[in-house]
Formats: structure tokens, sequence, C-alpha cells
């Protein structure tokens, strides 16, 4: 079994070692990823302790922004997804202890039901 064949069966085009470059640093001593997803240049990685969005910004990509939120703190989620005019898939996730939902918005092709089972199967 792969790097990121653990939780679904499936993640995104990323392989093992562009995901463990990209990650590097960033995740613990014996954390694991479970699952990854690749929107555009963004990520949405499920280790087996927390959700990391990895955002690229900027024309290069070079300033990075890592979002980690713990299992234990998600309190709620929705997926909209996309319809016939609004191309786009929205996710909202509440955490305790912020008023207002972590909001990204996906771009047609993405994921959107890996994601949200990813994240159901985290909140056992």
């Amino acid at each position: 079994m792969g790097l990121l064949d653990g939780l679904l069966g499936h993640g995104s085009d990323l392989s093992a070692d562009e995901l463990r470059d990209q990650m590097a640093g960033v995740l613990a001593e014996g954390e694991s990823v479970r699952v990854a997803f690749k929107v555009i240049r963004d990520l949405f990685v499920f280790t087996d302790r927390r959700l990391v969005f990895v955002d690229r910004q900027g024309l290069t990509g070079r300033k990075v922004e890592y979002l980690t939120v713990p299992y234990r703190a998600i309190t709620a989620f929705s997926i909209e997804t996309a319809g016939s005019f609004d191309l786009d898939s929205e996710l909202k996730i509440w955490v305790s202890g912020r008023p207002d939902p972590i909001q990204r918005t996906l771009k047609q092709g993405a994921n959107i039901l890996g994601i949200q089972q990813a994240i159901a199967a985290s909140l056992k």
C-alpha cells in the first residue's frame, strides 16, 4: 500500500516523493499521511493526526501558508457542489474556538466527494 492509499485507495496526482518533499519539515516525527488532494497548486493533506491545508500564494508559489486543524477541533463541515452556472464547489469547516468557518473554494474537477469522505472518516 502506497503513501496515499491508506484511507480511500486513491488520493491525487501527487507522487509519494512529491508529497514528501512538499511536506518536509511540516510533519511531526512519526506522523504519516493518509491521503492528500491537490487542487490547482494547493493541497489538502490528511494525516493520522490532523488536516493540513497548504496554500501556495503569489505568482511563483514560493510563499506558502500551512493551516493545521486537529481533527478533535472540527465541530462541523459542509460541502457545496458545483451547479450548472456556478462551476466552483465550496468547503466550509467549523473549528472550535473560531466564530467563522475555514472556507476554501474548489475549482471544477476537484475531488470534492473524496475530500468529504476523508473528513468524515477522520471524525470518528
